[in-house]
């Protein structure tokens, strides 16, 4: 497996801008937020502005939100968004941009989330306030001129991996859910010793996953009593659950977890649309915006949200 070509280029350019930079070491969780935060940063104010974009600041709770709204209102469904960030990094200020982009092109509504991050908030807690970010969506589903049964959840990386704990809570709770859309989801904690094929181009590494994994966990990292909510590869019980999209690259070090709740979720009789994006790292489509395999992804992404 190789780099796709028109993507490589851009990971070098970003490597040799790198250089000289200190990373941060394993286990050096706010070093690694403020590396995450700003390389988002970077990807997602290169994008085109959507000044037409309506948006509205709310509060469930403690949890911040803002409500995007399309010129058109939208046509009755809406997404709850959380931002990627491995679960300890990313603002609803930085990713603004993309919540935009999203809203301009899907002509969809975006609840964005402001969920309470590790390790100031570990465990379960970002998957439970996600769950109340949908929760006050479905309350507030009249006034928004949204219909409660045609709410999705969807996050990337790390808010994949909340969004689909968010989905098993609200499975138990008999909340109705959509779908979920799940890209390059942070779903397994045991992902920490590095694959030879994949150590070598992956732009989210295994130490960087270990420092958010341990973050969140803990000491419980890695054992036997991990809760699914935290970590859905750890979920037994599969049923129930909404129809999924799930994306992942072939480069990307989540590769294999997502491959296998992907399986699960079929072997349970769930709805599941895969991609395995070919030649792609972890974050390929920011990387590289141009790159034909992005376009591929942002197109289908666009078209599963439209139907929601």
């Amino acid at each position: 497996m190789e780099l796709d070509p028109e993507i490589l280029p851009a990971l070098q350019e970003r490597v040799a801008a790198s250089a000289g930079t200190v990373l941060p070491e394993r286990g050096d969780v706010l070093g690694l937020r403020a590396l995450i935060e700003a390389r988002q940063a970077e990807s997602y104010a290169a994008l085109p502005p959507a000044p037409e974009i309506t948006v509205t600041a709310h509060r469930a709770g403690e949890i911040d939100l803002r409500w995007y709204v399309p010129p058109d209102g939208g046509p009755g469904s809406a997404v709850v968004y959380l931002h990627g960030g491995g679960m300890i990094a990313g603002t609803l200020d930085g990713y603004d941009p993309m919540l935009r982009h999203y809203t301009q092109l899907t002509g969809i509504p975006f609840l964005a989330v402001e969920y309470r991050r590790a390790p100031e908030h570990p465990g379960t807690g970002p998957a439970e306030d996600a769950f109340a970010a949908l929760r006050w969506l479905v309350a507030h589903a009249a006034e928004f001129g949204v219909d409660p049964r045609r709410i999705a959840l969807m996050g990337d990386s790390g808010g994949g991996g909340i969004a689909a704990g968010a989905a098993v809570l609200a499975r138990e709770a008999g909340v109705p859910v959509a779908r979920q859309v799940l890209i390059y989801p942070m779903l397994d904690d045991r992902t920490v010793e590095p694959d030879p094929l994949l150590a070598p181009t992956a732009t989210w590494t295994y130490d960087n996953n270990a420092t958010a994994w341990e973050a969140v966990l803990g000491d419980a990292r890695g054992g036997p009593d991990v809760p699914p909510v935290a970590a859905p590869a750890r979920l037994t019980d599969m049923t129930g659950l909404p129809p999924t999209y799930l994306e992942v690259g072939e480069l990307d070090i989540f590769r294999d977890e997502c491959l296998a709740f992907a399986g699960r979720l079929l072997a349970a009789g769930v709805s599941c649309e895969l991609h395995v994006r070919p030649g792609a790292p972890h974050g390929f489509e920011w990387l590289a915006k141009k790159a034909e395999v992005s376009r591929r992804a942002l197109a289908d992404r666009v078209r599963v949200i439209r139907s929601v």
